[in-house]
């Protein structure tokens, strides 16, 4: 018996199907290993050696294999034929000779790029080694993305507060990002005319022209830059007699694109279907892996991830010989198409995406699949059908025209395509992305050269120009691809990342910069700029190339990295903040101070007119805040929108939601420092809240407004206690609260819904976990220095959340909310407390210990110090073994 490892449950269930009783096919579920997310996993120091981690569900797994091997002659691996796919067989491998499960067994790969039984056998009668450069190259890109996220965000979380993270690739990406949102911004829109004639033949057939030359000039798109210009090109068209110059019919040839990569097949997911990258993946995994068919589980699509554009000789014939049946022989070529890969390494290029199986149409396949699914396949099918086809032969005419009047002239064109013989297009039932012209392609009368022309009709019409547009996720990846940034199998969770760590939001499609994700690139284009540099990031990516290839040693690479970026982060140590901040006022002055109506100066405070504005740097991310703080306290959250006395206004300014039934106050929705809020009535009385996560301004209406203000809510007499549970918003989330504890809910929906049972749960299961903990608790909220020394914070414990300042825990009131704790009311608990338990004055810090006022109260106090610094001087000998590892 032979043990088969391969990736998915899914893909065990059908290959052991294929292979029968003597294999025992075990799914590892994708990595059983990975680097822990800690630092010092990667160790440059130490030659670049790695601590590899396996999690609780992967040892469960790789248990089982070693069990199944006790009993088995050999192992074959057969994960998926890509490089992530060497590495994870390269991984168990290692795991099982750590456990000395292989002992004299023999260990084989094989690689099939198809889920089909030929694919699968034949793959099983060609196994080969593990490829050694190419695991090589794995562990060379997972080491630099370790170290360069490792190194570099804790420099962003220095330095700018709120930031989340920085990647090698995504920080990349992200530039790519907002220096499109910068393009947009400092786009500068002009107006301009076009003028076009609706035209007559003598054999009263209409087509249209438009204008191209004016007085012997030719005119280009903008040149027409005023109305009265426009106005006067009209007047002279209506009085002017028209004539066909010449008549230019040109054949051109249109040649069908390669079949899919997985970038290509994810662009036009995106543009033909709606499709994410992520979800374009997920589907083409399912056709990967397989339906049933006639009893049997079939892949319908080879390996989707690739970078390859060639099909496999056995296929392009399949696709011939279906061509022919469905089409006819006059759109089979006399010879198959090749098509070059753009593949920088060999290795790592596989074949293109297609179907399994030519001969099952997308009308057969459907039966079996769900809409997303029957969709995907359909396009990749006529793709790779195309791909095999005659090109489409069109002729393009285009009839020059001249207009005169007694004084003077002008030039114009007519356009049109006719498709003598439409080729690879047969292949697509909508022609949207393969029959595309431009504008101006249309089919036009029979036109000869020298015969007048009638005009019917001059129109003018105003355009301005539109400033490029940003990237959608197809777009993209075309650019990241056409730069060699990453590579297409890792584009999906490049996106994913970017929109998980709120650097991103995508609004009709496109990406959109948010505000922290424009201020992180603002700054590593600064302070890191060769390493989120377009070609050095692609230059970097041939090297990886280069070691899967093996002409280059991965170490020698991570070394020569290493050695600059290391030397650059140390020398961000010494950089100030105040630096920082001054440099990402200028780079970012259209986000951070945009322009006013009344044209005034946008970086002078509109709250006391003679501060200036500038980011700031708070514990949850940046804002805009005035120099005059504290006199002035003018603050506006980075990137809201502003009205026109450039103050904050919110996603859509402060909207008014309605009006309170009981109190007949306005209730309005706010944005402020921290985000969106709700409000009730004015000044220091008014009642706020803060939107609950995954509640967004669009989603508020009144209702839900008076919902949140009415928080805490009562939820019901304790049965053991009596006193009343409340549940309630808080700042860390969801929460019920009873007699000083408080234990969160999952979703703010359980604040108006729990009920006194469930409630009584959540608090015995708080009370449960806190019990089980030892040591001191963690602080809550830190408050700052008490003014005779010493921190203060505000911190949870078995009975409630309390005030601690040295040996003084002062509890909250009942109800009060941690989070809202401010340091005059903590000043006041700790008077408090301290008078109770007869303690006139805490401990100040040393500085402001006073000396013995005469000698004899020295003399007294000397021999308690000596006597406090001997008890104390044992304790100072203590090893402390673990401080070098911890």
């Amino acid at each position: 018996m032979d043990v088969v490892v391969v990736e998915s449950p899914a893909k065990a269930k059908t290959i052991n199907k294929y292979l029968g009783p003597n294999y025992t096919v075990l799914a590892s579920f994708g990595h059983v290993r990975d680097l822990p997310a800690k630092d010092g996993s990667v160790r440059p120091d130490d030659d670049f050696s790695m601590s590899w981690e396996v999690d609780g569900p992967s040892s469960k797994r790789l248990a089982d294999i070693v069990k199944a091997l006790k009993s088995a002659d050999s192992l074959i691996l057969a994960t998926d034929p890509d490089r992530e796919g060497e590495a994870i067989s390269w991984h168990v491998l290692e795991v099982l000779q750590q456990k000395k499960a292989l002992k004299d067994k023999s260990v084989q790969r094989v690689v099939f790029n198809a889920i089909t039984k030929k694919s699968v056998l034949d793959a099983m009668a060609n196994p080969r080694d593990l490829d050694v450069p190419l695991v090589d190259a794995y562990l060379a890109r997972r080491a630099l993305d370790y170290l360069v996220g490792f190194t570099l965000s804790p420099v962003l979380w220095r330095k700018l507060p709120g930031a989340r993270s920085a990647g090698r690739v995504q920080s990349v990406a992200l530039r790519l990002v907002c220096d499109r949102e910068s393009e947009i911004e400092r786009f500068i829109r002009e107006d301009y005319w076009q003028v076009a004639a609706l035209m007559a033949t003598p054999r009263a057939e209409d087509f249209e022209a438009r204008l191209t030359g004016f007085e012997g000039k030719k005119l280009q798109k903008l040149d027409i830059k005023t109305a009265e210009q426009a106005a006067d090109i009209k007047a002279m068209l209506q009085g002017a007699s028209f004539v066909a110059q010449s008549v230019e019919a040109k054949p051109t040839r249109r040649n069908p694109a390669a079949p899919f990569t997985t970038s290509t097949l994810q662009q036009a997911a995106s543009s033909q279907m709606g499709f994410s990258a992520s979800r374009t993946m997920q589907v083409a995994q399912r056709l990967y892996e397989g339906v049933e068919l006639g009893g049997e589980t079939t892949g319908l699509i080879t390996y989707m991830r690739t970078d390859g554009v060639q099909m496999a000789p056995e296929a392009i014939s399949a696709a011939r010989s279906m061509i022919a049946k469905e089409f006819g022989e006059k759109y089979l070529p006399e010879k198959p198409r090749f098509y070059s890969s753009k593949a920088k390494n060999a290795q790592e290029a596989h074949e293109a995406i297609r179907p399994t199986d030519f001969s099952r149409t997308p009308a057969e396949a459907r039966k079996f699949l769900d809409a997303d699914q029957a969709r995907l396949y359909e396009i990749i099918w006529k793709r790779a059908m195309a791909s095999q086809m005659q090109p489409a032969e069109i002729e393009r005419t285009t009839v020059e025209i001249e207009a005169r009047n007694e004084t003077r002239t002008a030039n114009l064109r007519a356009v049109g395509s006719v498709v003598r013989f439409d080729g690879f297009l047969a292949a697509y039932m909508e022609q949207k992305e393969e029959d595309s012209e431009d504008e101006d392609s249309r089919r036009l009368p029979e036109i000869k050269t020298g015969e007048n022309l009638a005009r019917k009709s001059v129109t003018v019409t105003q355009h301005t120009t539109e400033p490029p547009p940003r990237y959608s996720e197809a777009s993209l990846i075309k650019k990241m691809e056409e730069l060699g940034i990453g590579r297409p199998s890792t584009y999906a969770a490049t996106l994913k990342t970017l929109e998980d760590r709120e650097y991103v939001s995508i609004d009709k499609r496109r990406l959109v910069p948010e505000a922290k994700g424009r201020l992180v690139t603002a700054f590593l284009e600064n302070f890191f700029n060769r390493y989120v540099e377009y070609d050095f990031t692609a230059a970097l990516e041939e090297k990886l190339d280069e070691i899967s290839d093996g002409k280059l040693a991965w170490k020698d690479v991570l070394r020569e990295f290493w050695k600059d970026f290391s030397g650059h982060v140390d020398e961000t140590k010494e950089l100030r903040v105040t630096d920082v901040l001054d440099t990402l006022n200028e780079d970012l002055a259209p986000l951070v101070f945009p322009e006013r109506e009344d044209g005034s100066n946008p970086r002078i405070c509109p709250k006391c007119g003679s501060g200036n504005l500038s980011l700031k740097l708070g514990k949850f991310g940046a804002f805009v805040g005035c120099s005059n703080y504290p006199e002035c306290g003018f603050t506006r959250q980075l990137g809201e929108a502003v009205n026109g006395n450039g103050e904050g206004a919110g996603d859509n300014g402060d909207r008014l939601l309605g009006k309170d039934p009981s109190t007949d106050e306005d209730i309005l929705l706010k944005s402020g420092r921290f985000g969106p809020y709700i409000q009730r009535g004015e000044g220091k009385e008014a009642k706020r809240s803060s939107l609950p996560k995954g509640w967004t301004p669009a989603d508020i209406d009144l209702e839900k407004a008076l919902s949140l203000l009415a928080l805490p809510r009562d939820v019901g007499a304790h049965p053991e206690s009596g006193k009343m549970i409340t549940a309630g918003l808080g700042r860390y989330g969801p929460f019920v609260l009873h007699d000083g504890t408080y234990a969160n809910v999952e979703t703010i929906e359980d604040v108006f819904t729990i009920g006194l049972n469930r409630a009584v749960t959540v608090l015995a299961e708080k009370k449960s976990r806190f019990s089980s903990q030892r040591g001191a608790a963690a602080a809550l909220k830190e408050l700052g220095d008490h003014p005779d020394g010493g921190a203060m914070t505000v911190r949870d414990g078995r009975y409630g959340p309390y005030v601690n300042w040295g040996k003084i825990n002062a509890t909250l009131p009942k109800g009060k909310d941690p989070a809202s704790v401010t340091v005059e009311e903590a000043l006041e608990l700790i008077s408090a407390k301290a008078g109770k338990s007869g303690t006139t004055k805490a401990k100040k810090a040393p500085a402001a210990k006073k000396a013995p006022a005469t000698k004899k109260a020295a003399a007294e106090k000397k021999p308690a110090a000596v006597k406090k610094a001997a008890a104390k001087k044992p304790a100072a000998k203590k090893p402390a073994s673990k401080t070098s590892e911890e």
